[in-house]
């Protein structure tokens, strides 16, 4: 999906003044035992679209984790939040799509906001069905009457085929909102601007060669870095003996059939992936003290938890001197002091790109740590979503605004 061009809408094909909106968004936060939200980017990430619908009477669906985990709570301290951000009420409606909602919706007049209740509090939201089943149940049945559009701007749970992402696409038209449409240019851009750059991290290593494969053969990405785990699982695939404590933990979280991809990947297009030529290893004494090691020194009985300083300084300059840089996940073990060396710096060289997109996840922690967020042309707020992206997979959450674009195409040159 990610190297196709794609038909959809935006908010920009369709009148929205004096229309009831329903909006998926995705408010999805880490939150603290005490039950307040500790991080409320996702929250800010939605600001432009609520801008955009300051004329329309606005219903909004999202989630807060899961059932069985702790913070699996309603959606009341959302709204609260939310509306200290966008500066209008956003009114809480501890219903889904009972009476209770359907009163509310009804009551609504132009510039009002409602959240409705957690979606994932209805069975139904957990399941994995086309567009066209999530479309028979209670759910879109009670709503969609009641709303004249539906809005899609919750990258982040796009690659799931859920109820509250794909369920309306099928009876209501339905369009990108400002966060999707920048998710899916900013990403997009990696598959159409020459120059491009990927630097990859972090533990999961099929995640990133999943998308190594995806984009390897293409003759817009100029180079693929490798750093973290994944570098590790390339060194070993290019007969790099990384020691026993290394290669043990790495059979432990299945790294063996990665290796054998990596090592497939490196016989094709060896010319464009780049390894570390060192790395940094916890000292068997100071746990978080670096020791330096080339990689023609290995192996080794420490835990290489970095890359290396000569890395960094190679790394970082070609980060720097990019038309665009796509980056996701660390480049070690950031969370240990110590170790964060190697994730800082390329991050910070990310920001001296032309274009610069950070992944969700760890990375886009850093960005927010170092203060240099806004610095960074874009940071995707989806982990998953960015990954299947990336590697060109289908996003349902995508696909459904396609295919409502050609089934709705007709009514749009009807109202504009």
């Amino acid at each position: 999906m990610a190297q196709k061009p794609m038909s959809y809408l935006t908010l920009d094909d369709v009148s929205t003044s004096g229309k009831t909106v329903l909006v998926r968004v995705d408010l999805n936060s880490p939150m603290s035992p005490d039950g307040s939200i500790l991080d409320d980017a996702r929250f800010k990430s939605h600001l432009p679209t609520l801008r955009d619908l300051i004329d329309s009477r606005v219903v909004l669906l999202a989630h807060q984790s899961r059932p069985g985990k702790r913070d699996f709570t309603p959606m009341q301290i959302h709204a609260q939040r939310l509306q200290r951000l966008c500066g209008r009420t956003v009114t809480y409606v501890d219903d889904i799509f009972g009476s209770h909602a359907i009163d509310a919706i009804k009551s609504m007049v132009d510039g009002d906001i409602i959240l409705l209740e957690n979606t994932r509090f209805y069975s139904e939201e957990g399941l994995s069905r086309s567009p066209e089943e999530h479309a028979t149940t209670i759910m879109v049945k009670r709503l969609a009457p009641h709303v004249d559009m539906f809005v899609n701007d919750a990258f982040a749970v796009s690659h799931r085929s859920q109820l509250s992402v794909v369920g309306f696409t099928t009876v209501l038209q339905s369009v990108a909102g400002r966060l999707m449409e920048k998710e899916i240019e900013s990403l997009g851009r990696g598959f159409s601007k020459e120059g491009t750059i990927f630097v990859l991290g972090g533990i999961k290593a099929n995640d990133s060669i999943d998308v190594i494969e995806n984009v390897a053969a293409r003759s817009e990405i100029e180079s693929i870095i490798v750093t973290g785990l994944v570098a590790n699982v390339f060194l070993e695939a290019n007969g790099v003996d990384l020691g026993k404590k290394n290669s043990d933990f790495m059979n432990s979280i299945g790294c063996a059939a990665e290796t054998k991809r990596a090592r497939k990947l490196l016989a094709k297009y060896g010319d464009k992936i780049e390894l570390p030529v060192d790395v940094a290893c916890a000292d068997s004494a100071d746990p978080n003290k670096r020791v330096e090691m080339s990689v023609s020194e290995l192996p080794t009985e420490l835990s290489i938890n970095d890359i290396g300083l000569e890395s960094i300084i190679l790394f970082s300059e070609k980060i720097r001197n990019s038309q665009t840089v796509i980056m996701n996940g660390p480049a070690g073990l950031f969370e240990n002091e110590g170790f964060e060396l190697g994730t800082k710096e390329l991050v910070t060289a990310a920001t001296k790109s032309k274009f610069s997109i950070v992944g969700g996840g760890h990375i886009a922690s850093e960005a927010h740590a170092l203060g240099i967020e806004s610095n960074i042309s874009h940071i995707s707020t989806g982990g998953g979503a960015c990954i299947d992206f990336l590697s060109g997979r289908t996003l349902p959450g995508i696909e459904s605004l396609v295919q409502s674009c050609a089934r709705f195409k007709s009514k749009l040159r009807a109202v504009a």
